[in-house]
C-alpha cells in the first residue's frame, strides 16, 4: 500500500513540507509506504484544452504530468500539499492536478485523497476546498482529520511551534492508513461499488 505526495510549494523544505513530513512519517508507522514529490519547485503550465490526452492517453505536453500519472494509477492514496495564495492553492499545482486529472483516464475510485495546507494566517479554507474538489469528482474518499488539515506559520521553524497543526497532520495520517487499509479489505471482501456508465447533461435542445 503506498500513498503519492505531492509538495505543492516551491520552498523544498517550506512550511507546506514540514506538514507532509509530519504525515508521511505518520503514514509509514502505519505500515504505508510514501513517495513524495517536490512539484512546486518545477515549470508546470497549465492545460491547453487541446483534448489530445483523449486519443494519445497522456498530456501533449511531456513534463512532470506524464511522469506522475502511472505513480497515481498504482498508488492507494494521493495527498496534495500547498501553501496558501490569495486564499486559494499555489498555481502550479492547480495546472499540475487539472492536466493530471483530466488526462489520466483510468478509474480513481476509492484512491484515497487528502489535501494539506499551509498559510501564516488565513485563507486556508477556501484553499482546503479548492484541492478536495479534485477528489470529489474522481470517486475519491476524502480523508479528514480532527481539524481543517492546515499548519500555520511563516516558516518551518514556525511550523514547529504549531502542535496543534502537527498534531492535526499526525491525526491525518493515521486516519488515512485506517481508511487505505479498510478499503483495501472491503476491495477484497465486497468488491468496489457498482459503476454505472457515465451520463453527461449538456441540454442539446438549448433548454
Amino acid at each position: 500500500m503506498k500513498v503519492l505526495i505531492l509538495n505543492g510549494s516551491p520552498r523544498v523544505k517550506g512550511c507546506t513540507a514540514r506538514a507532509l513530513q509530519e504525515v508521511a512519517d505518520t503514514l509509514r508507522r502505519e505500515g504505508i509506504d510514501t513517495e513524495t514529490i517536490e512539484a512546486g519547485s518545477q515549470d508546470i503550465r497549465g492545460c491547453l484544452a487541446c483534448g489530445a490526452c483523449k486519443t494519445r492517453g497522456k498530456c501533449v505536453m511531456d513534463d512532470l504530468v506524464n511522469e506522475l500519472a502511472p505513480k497515481l494509477a498504482e498508488a492507494d492514496g494521493l495527498l496534495v500539499g500547498t501553501p496558501v495564495y490569495y486564499a486559494g492553492a499555489n498555481g502550479t499545482i492547480k495546472a499540475l492536478l487539472d492536466r493530471l486529472f483530466h488526462s489520466t483516464g483510468f478509474d480513481k475510485t476509492m484512491k484515497v485523497g487528502a489535501a494539506v495546507v499551509s498559510s501564516r494566517r488565513a485563507g486556508s479554507t477556501s484553499a482546503f476546498d479548492e484541492i478536495n474538489k479534485y477528489f470529489t469528482i474522481s470517486g475519491m474518499p476524502i480523508v479528514s482529520s480532527n481539524y481543517w488539515n492546515e499548519v500555520h506559520g511563516y516558516t518551518a521553524a514556525d511550523v514547529e511551534k504549531d502542535l496543534e497543526g502537527l498534531q492535526t497532520m499526525r491525526t491525518l495520517g493515521r486516519n488515512m492508513a485506517f481508511l487505505i487499509k479498510a478499503i483495501q479489505l472491503g476491495r477484497e471482501q465486497y468488491g468496489l461499488p457498482e459503476a454505472e456508465a457515465r451520463i453527461s447533461t449538456s441540454f442539446p435542445d438549448g433548454l
